[in-house]
C-alpha cells in the first residue's frame, strides 16, 4: 500500500512531508514521538523493516555501518550491534563527531556516552542507514529536510533507509534529498530501480 502516488508533480517538499506525516498519524501507524510531524517517523514494524534490511545479502556482508539517531533506527542499531558490527552514531553535542559502538547497549541515544568512544569520522565505514519521510521505487529519499543526514552523507558508501508503505510511492513528487540503494520495509526488501530513460 502506498499513499499520495497521485501527488502533482510539482507538490513542494514541505507538503508532501505533511502528506505523510498526516496519513501516518491517521493510520496509527507510528509510535512515540508523535505526532510524527517534523520527525523522520517512528513507524510501526520498523524492527521487522530493520530485520529485513540488516539480512539482505548486500547489506549482510558489512561488518561497519553508519547508522542515523532516530527513534525508528533503535530496532537496527539494536539488531546490528547484537550480530557484531561495529556501528558509528551521530554525536548529539559535537557536530561532526560519532560515537564509535560495538555494546548492545549503546543502541539507546541515552545510552552511548557511557559506552561508545566519540570519534572525528566512521572510520572503515562500509553503509549508512538514513532514516527518511518518504522514499520511491527508484531510492528517491525524502527526509524531514533539516538536521543530521537530511542531504546525505557523501561518504562514498552506499546508503539504505527504512520505510513503513505508507511512507512509499512510486515517485517522489518533489526533488529528492539523496538517494538510497535499498529500502527495509516491514515485508521484505525493495532494491532500487534505475530510472526509465526519457
Amino acid at each position: 500500500m502506498t499513499v499520495n502516488s497521485a501527488a502533482p508533480p510539482g507538490t513542494t517538499a514541505g507538503a508532501y512531508r505533511e502528506q505523510i506525516w498526516t496519513a501516518l498519524l491517521r493510520a496509527r501507524a507510528c509510535g512515540y514521538p508523535v505526532p510524527p510531524h517534523g520527525h523522520h517517523p517512528n513507524f510501526t514494524h520498523a524492527r521487522r523493516a530493520a530485520h529485513a534490511l540488516l539480512t539482505h545479502p548486500e547489506v549482510a556482508a558489512l561488518r561497519v555501518l553508519v547508522v542515523g539517531p532516530e527513534r525508528a533506527l533503535l530496532p537496527l542499531r539494536t539488531l546490528a550491534l547484537r550480530a557484531g558490527l561495529t556501528v558509528y552514531v551521530p554525536h548529539q553535542k559535537k557536530e561532526g563527531w560519532y560515537w564509535r559502538l560495538t555494546d548492545v547497549a549503546g543502541a539507546r541515544l541515552s545510552a552511548m556516552p557511557a559506552v561508545g568512544e566519540a570519534v572525528r569520522t566512521p572510520d572503515g565505514a562500509q553503509g549508512a542507514v538514513l532514516a527518511c519521510v518518504a522514499v520511491d521505487g527508484h531510492g528517491a529519499r525524502l527526509s524531514k529536510g533539516f538536521g543530521w543526514g537530511a542531504r546525505g552523507l557523501h561518504l562514498g558508501v552506499p546508503e539504505y533507509t527504512l520505510a513503513h508503505p505508507l511512507m512509499m510511492t512510486p515517485a517522489l513528487p518533489c526533488p529528492a534529498d539523496s538517494r538510497v540503494a535499498l529500502i527495509g520495509t516491514p515485508g521484505g526488501v525493495i532494491a532500487a530501480q534505475p530510472r526509465p530513460e526519457p
